[in-house]
């Protein structure tokens, strides 16, 4: 019974042996085997990247990106912004609100280096805003003419001519205003141009 059982042990020691050789055939005594060249080749071919790990733009990349928003920005400083302002109300508040998106779109492309026309059309009650007898922001009006002259103003004819009528003298106009033909046909006509237009 004991001797079966030692040749067991040696049976089974045997093979632990040959196992180990077959698995580790170039490690000598005391050393570690390394893994063959196809074995670490497979490993580099199944490692997958970690879809977590955080994407840091190159030089190279940082560079063309940087040269995009440049010739963005040159593109944009080549064209010239217009807006069409409507004022057709005879409401102080209305005129004024028209006056400052005139003024603050002005100062806002002035700042970039970009070039912008404003236009501020008013007709039918809103022509009280350029009469020189009726207007409550001439003043206004006049200080912006010489402090921004990309803001011009402009007066509906057809509505001077029937507010004339109606109080049967000529209606006078403030300075800095000129005549067109009819107010919503300039708006329409520059829209039609391309123009952006904006009732406040």
């Amino acid at each position: 019974m004991i001797v079966r059982f030692a040749g067991t042990v040696r049976t089974l020691a045997a093979a632990i042996a040959a196992l180990l050789m077959i698995a580790l055939p170039s490690a000598g005594a005391g050393q570690v085997s390394q893994p063959s060249a196809a074995y670490s080749k497979r490993l580099m071919v199944n490692k997958k990247p970690n879809s977590l790990a955080l994407q840091v733009p190159s030089a190279a990349e940082k560079k063309r990106q940087t040269a995009a928003q440049l010739s963005k920005r040159v593109v944009a400083k080549g064209m010239e912004h217009r807006l069409a302002l409507q004022v057709n109300t005879n409401e102080p508040a209305m005129m004024n609100l028209a006056l400052n998106n005139a003024s603050n779109v002005a100062q806002y492309y002035k700042d970039l280096g970009e070039k912008v026309t404003i236009e501020i059309v008013a007709f039918g009650p809103g022509l009280h805003m350029l009469r020189d007898d009726t207007s409550p922001v001439k003043a206004r009006i006049a200080s912006m003419a010489l402090s921004t002259p990309s803001i011009s103003f402009k007066a509906c004819g057809n509505t001077r001519e029937n507010m004339s009528k109606a109080e049967d003298k000529q209606v006078p106009l403030i300075g800095e205003a000129s005549v067109v033909k009819s107010g919503v046909v300039r708006l329409m006509e520059l829209q039609e141009q391309g123009w952006t237009y904006i009732k406040p």
